[in-house]
């Protein structure tokens, strides 16, 4: 994918509101619009469908971790292969409330919409609608709601709304629903909806059976709860709501229910002028085994507690938390107020995403859609977790912790796989690996060092050393192993360490040899699994005791691993002057991405898999991932060499790459390319540029902003925990603004063209450097240091495949570049 170089967004459409995502028109585009409109709390998520539930591409609610197994039935079965597949189960809906107006049912699509507004409130936390209506016989209806997924009570969600008629009496009909949209038939949902279209391995499966399996129902006055187990899996749910009409007018009401279907149904003889305001309280509780019938008490307590506080209350305790959370966690570019608004979105997505996971990971698509099967990935541990630790460290531990969780599963794992140590699943909800297609998926054994890095950058951000001893070091030690058991030596004049059939974040190149990045960050993994060893032994000798001995671990263990991560090799063309992505990688030929039409991208959705692992082609980042994670091993000129080379042979299908290509771009010089870099990751979802918004929210995505902004034009790096300003702020921006927890100690940082302040708004100090100059930053005393410069700017234009095509190798072959075609010519001419 090209980098774009503006903002994509119709601004007619929607507006710039530096604190909200507004849309003043609807249009067809639902689901993206149901993604970008999500509200959630990291447990659970409801897409931005409208009220009625009539229309919409996917009815979504989904509830974090709670999942469906399913045997995973391969063509050709081999030892090891994954057994049992994970998909994330579209929750009872109980967002969805009918309205009539004598009799005639309002539908946004279908509707004479007069005045429309929908707004998601990212200091609010809701979302909120605002619709005026003239019915087929002319009467005009105002038509208002507000929804929100708590923060405080992860279980909780509150949903108002008010109708208005205008100009003459009217009987309305409001239908309040809990439906279990995973097994029934909605007459409202189009038939295409989520379905059908050509194969994309990036949505969830489709289950031809019921999951879902009613275990409880019960209607009491204005509260009704539905529960149910799931066929396979075994986890429970219960989903509860509750009902309170206020109104001038005269009204009645109803309780239906059944196994399916809870209906609270109220006639109200409207009066022009007189609001009809009906409030909907809802809880959703999960469990591994629970039965329903408990998790039905929970549902009753939880809105106990709601009807309690009272729905003003709560909206109230929502702002506050999200007080708190911009307190810390807040960016701002001075000047941009387009970009400042899709940043914020970005930030607010991953506070839906992640805040209230609290014992469970952070999805690939949070609790926004069904993309991905609901799996979790390495997109946590590396495109998420840095924010975290810097902005949220109990969230970070939550995450870590979830992991530390799984781990006996992925000792298990290793051995089916004939290794010591722990391999962590490529995609998983339960601690299982659910990846079929292992090339691409077990074959990711880098995992491990991601997971040890993202542990590793949280303990030296926080210097949250009981964690490490909790949990921490078990894990670093069981990663350790495992890549001393997967590599080994090679005595050619010097020994050198290799690890062999692997694959690395680049997907278009499967299970290679000497991938750089598995080796550079197995590497950081194994020196990190021995300084942690070491510490605890000088620090907490009786903690760290007690792990030897029921780990097993010995000293030699520590040698093994502190050899071979001195000795691991790093591929590297001495004639190119770069660094090899694997052993093999530089003798293919390359995908000619120039001369490649848009009507064949992305790649994987057109070429078998053989077909593009035969040529130089990147789904993503992959050395370049490497200069970022690893950068004080490589000098900036190698840098340099490494990013002009690889950036244009990336396509950029995956959206993890801008990010990080983006930030290598700005540190490198070629600033224009960063910023382009940059929006593109920075609208993926808002203007649906890789044009699968519609299952969710590419959470690794909204991370990565973070990262660019704070990693990319800041200059930051922060290697053992020692954190370094090398600051290439866009030309186009006079300020940004963000703010850093640092063991304990938030500090607000702010970049200009010629200098960069720091002050502390919370803790007592923290210390950090600019460009190699130490600065020391204490509660009262803001630091500002003069810059001379911000970095190289290279001139030249960008990298692309013509640059490299032509090149000679050290054995004097030309690399050249093709396209892979089939002859137009029918079988048997000439």
């Amino acid at each position: 994918m090209k980098p774009i170089s503006s903002d994509p967004l119709d601004r007619n459409r929607f507006p710039v509101d530096e604190w909200a995502l507004v849309e003043n028109s609807p249009s067809d585009d639902a689901g993206v619009t149901e993604t970008v409109f999500s509200v959630g709390n990291g447990y659970f998520g409801i897409r931005g469908n409208g009220d009625e539930g009539r229309d919409g591409y996917q009815q979504g609610t989904f509830v974090n971790g709670f999942h469906e197994t399913w045997p995973i039935r391969h063509a050709e079965e081999a030892f090891g292969f994954a057994r049992v597949g994970q998909t994330i189960i579209n929750a009872p809906d109980a967002k969805t409330i009918r309205l009539y107006v004598d009799d005639e049912p309002f539908s946004v699509n279908d509707a004479d919409i007069l005045e429309y507004s929908r707004r998601l409130d990212f200091r609010g936390g809701f979302l909120e609608r605002d619709i005026l209506w003239r019915t087929p016989a002319g009467k005009r209806v105002r038509v208002f709601s507000r929804r929100f997924a708590s923060f405080n009570d992860r279980h909780l969600g509150v949903i108002e709304y008010e109708v208005t008629v205008l100009d003459d009496r009217a009987s309305l009909l409001l239908s309040s629903q809990i439906i279990n949209r995973q097994d029934t038939v909605d007459d409202y949902e189009p038939a295409s909806a989520g379905l059908g279209g050509p194969i994309d391995p990036r949505k969830a499966e489709s289950f031809d059976e019921r999951v879902l399996r009613p275990r409880f129902k019960d209607a009491t006055g204005s509260r009704q709860v539905l529960g149910y187990r799931t066929t396979n899996s075994k986890m429970t749910i219960a989903v509860g709501a509750e009902h309170r009409l206020e109104s001038a007018d005269a009204w009645s009401e109803t309780t239906l229910i059944d196994d399916d279907i809870a209906k609270q149904v109220y006639r109200v003889q409207a009066t022009p002028g007189q609001t009809t305001r009906l409030v909907k309280t809802i809880s959703y509780h999960t469990s591994r085994g629970v039965p329903t019938r408990e998790l039905a008490d929970r549902c009753n307590r939880t809105l106990d507690r709601a009807a309690e506080s009272g729905v003003r209350a709560l909206f109230d305790a929502q702002r506050e938390w999200l007080d708190a959370y911009w307190e810390r966690t807040d960016v701002t570019v001075a000047g941009q107020p387009e970009i400042q608004q899709a940043v914020r979105w970005n930030l607010f997505q991953l506070a839906q995403a992640s805040a209230r996971s609290d014992g469970q990971g952070v999805a690939a698509k949070g609790v926004s859609g069904s993309g991905y099967g609901g799996h979790y990935f390495w997109d946590t541990e590396i495109y998420v977790l840095p924010y975290l630790s810097y902005t949220s460290p109990n969230a970070a531990r939550n995450a870590l912790r979830f992991r530390h969780g799984m781990l006996d599963a992925a000792r298990e794992r290793a051995g089916e796989l004939n290794q010591r140590g722990a391999l962590f699943p490529w995609r998983t909800i339960n601690g299982l690996e659910s990846s079929a297609y292992y090339a691409a998926g077990t074959a990711q054994y880098h995992i491990d060092a991601d997971i040890a890095h993202a542990l590793t950058q949280y303990v030296g951000i926080t210097g949250d050393t009981d964690f490490l001893v909790r949990a921490g070091a078990e894990i670093l030690i069981e990663t350790a192993r495992l890549w001393v058991d997967l590599g080994f030596w090679r005595s050619n004049g010097d020994r050198s360490f290799h690890i062999d059939g692997v694959t690395g974040p680049d997907e278009y190149t499967a299970v290679v040899d000497d991938n750089l990045y598995t080796n550079v960050m197995a590497r950081e993994n194994l020196r990190s699994a021995v300084a942690a060893c070491r510490f605890l032994a000088e620090n907490d000798p009786t903690a760290y005791a007690l792990l030897a001995d029921r780990l097993d671990l010995h000293e030699s263990e520590l040698g093994n691993w502190a050899n071979a991560a001195e000795a691991m090799e790093i591929p590297y063309d001495e004639h190119l002057g770069i660094h090899a992505q694997d052993a093999d990688f530089l003798d293919k030929e390359l995908w000619d991405l120039e001369k490649t039409p848009e009507s064949k991208r992305p790649l994987l959705l057109h070429y078998h898999p053989l077909v593009i692992y035969r040529f130089q082609v990147l789904k993503q980042a992959d050395v370049v991932l490497a200069l970022l994670l690893q950068g004080q091993e490589f000098t900036l000129d190698q840098k340099r060499r490494d990013f002009e080379y690889y950036d244009a042979l990336t396509t950029g299908d995956s959206t993890l790459s801008a990010v990080v290509q983006s930030v290598i771009a700005a540190e490198v010089g070629y600033a224009t390319l960063a910023g382009e870099y940059f929006l593109q990751a920075l609208f993926v979802d808002l203007a649906d540029l890789h044009h699968n918004a519609s299952d969710g929210v590419h959470v690794a995505s909204t991370g990565g902003i973070w990262t660019a902004l704070v990693y990319g034009f800041a200059g930051m790096r922060d290697p053992g925990g020692v954190i370094n300003f090398e600051p290439r702020l866009p030309c186009d921006w006079d300020e940004l603004t963000f703010r850093l927890t640092i063991r304990g100690t938030r500090v607000r940082v702010t970049l200009t063209r010629t200098e960069m302040s720091f002050t502390v708004e919370e803790g007592t100090g923290a210390d950090v450097s600019v460009c190699g100059t130490p600065v020391h930053v204490r509660a009262g005393e803001p630091v500002s240091v003069a810059l001379a410069g911000q970095g190289p700017v290279v001139t030249e234009e960008a990298p692309s495949t013509s640059t490299i095509t032509g090149t000679v190798r050290e054995d004097g072959s030309v690399v050249t570049a093709s396209i892979p075609t089939i002859s137009s010519l029918p079988w048997g001419t000439e």
